[in-house]
């Protein structure tokens, strides 16, 4: 086995699975026994450097790791789910989560606050003049894609307090809408083959002519159905990088946040400004 040469450079995606396999190879020569406590894995995780405070996160996530239900039916299993869910544990109190996450929402997404209560915030899509500026502004940024949660008619999201300054966030997305649309188009071009079946099946004696159509409708009806994949994905990377701004540190206290103003005049500069300072980060 060679060394690495000094000169050479690793990239992110290499560091982070020699460190997952580095973990591995540790845990494997560690007597667990019957299992470790809390304590003791936070000494083996400071014999290899990790820090205590992302020991600490990684513990919480696992003990508050949510499995998401199984699909019933299936149309469930063949489609996919009517809601995507993602969740993360973070530093920081509940309440400074919530307005990291609206400010977040507001500048990446085309979503509002529809209801807010301790501990729990929704969102719905945003209309009108506003959602048709976002839209014209964001044709001038070739950053980051926005508005990944555009398919989304409600967006709810969920804090709760956990020990020593972490919180639990929960977000999930109801795509129940498109969903609905796409097994609508699905059965729509199903049921046109049927129907070409049945007139072919009038005008012709042969069963394989009369065949042709309802396997014509078939394929159309399954494509259709096999494009809510990747829409639910899309939407489960908006949910992960919203999460993924407030692990990074988007999480501040309340005195810490830049003031909010309004007005019709204030919102389209601000959607100016930050459309041309995304594009010329970009240049």
């Amino acid at each position: 086995m060679t060394d690495p040469s000094p000169g050479q450079r690793i990239g992110r995606a290499a560091f982070e699975r020699i460190m997952q396999r580095a973990a591995e190879l540790q845990a494997a020569e560690a007597d667990v026994g019957e299992g470790l406590t809390p304590d003791e894995v936070l000494a083996l995780g400071r014999e290899v450097g990790i820090p205590g405070r992302h020991l600490q996160q990684a513990m919480l996530e696992q003990a508050t790791e949510v499995v998401a239900p199984a699909q019933a039916g299936l149309v469930g299993r063949i489609v996919g789910p009517r809601e995507i869910t993602a969740h993360r544990v973070v530093i920081g109190e509940p309440d400074d989560a919530a307005r990291a996450l609206i400010q977040w929402f507001d500048a990446n997404e085309l979503l509002v606050v529809l209801r807010q209560q301790s501990g729990r915030v929704s969102f719905e899509p945003l209309s009108g003049m506003q959602a048709a500026l976002r839209r014209g502004t964001a044709a001038f940024s070739s950053g980051k894609p926005k508005f990944m949660l555009a398919r989304a008619t409600l967006v709810t999201a969920t804090f709760a307090r956990l020990e020593s300054g972490y919180c639990h966030i929960s977000l999930t997305a109801d795509l129940s809408k498109t969903r609905g649309a796409i097994i609508g188009g699905a059965f729509a071009g199903g049921s046109l083959g049927v129907a070409g079946a049945l007139v072919a099946g009038v005008l012709t004696p042969f069963a394989l002519v009369a065949a042709v159509p309802v396997l014509v409708g078939g394929a159309i009806g399954w494509y259709v159905l096999k494009r809510y994949a990747p829409l639910a994905e899309r939407a489960r990377l908006g949910l992960e990088r919203a999460l993924d701004y407030l692990e990074r540190g988007g999480v501040k206290p309340g005195h810490q946040l830049p003031p909010r103003t309004g007005g019709l005049l204030e919102t389209i500069a601000g959607e100016v400004r930050k459309a041309l300072s995304g594009r010329t980060r970009d240049e």
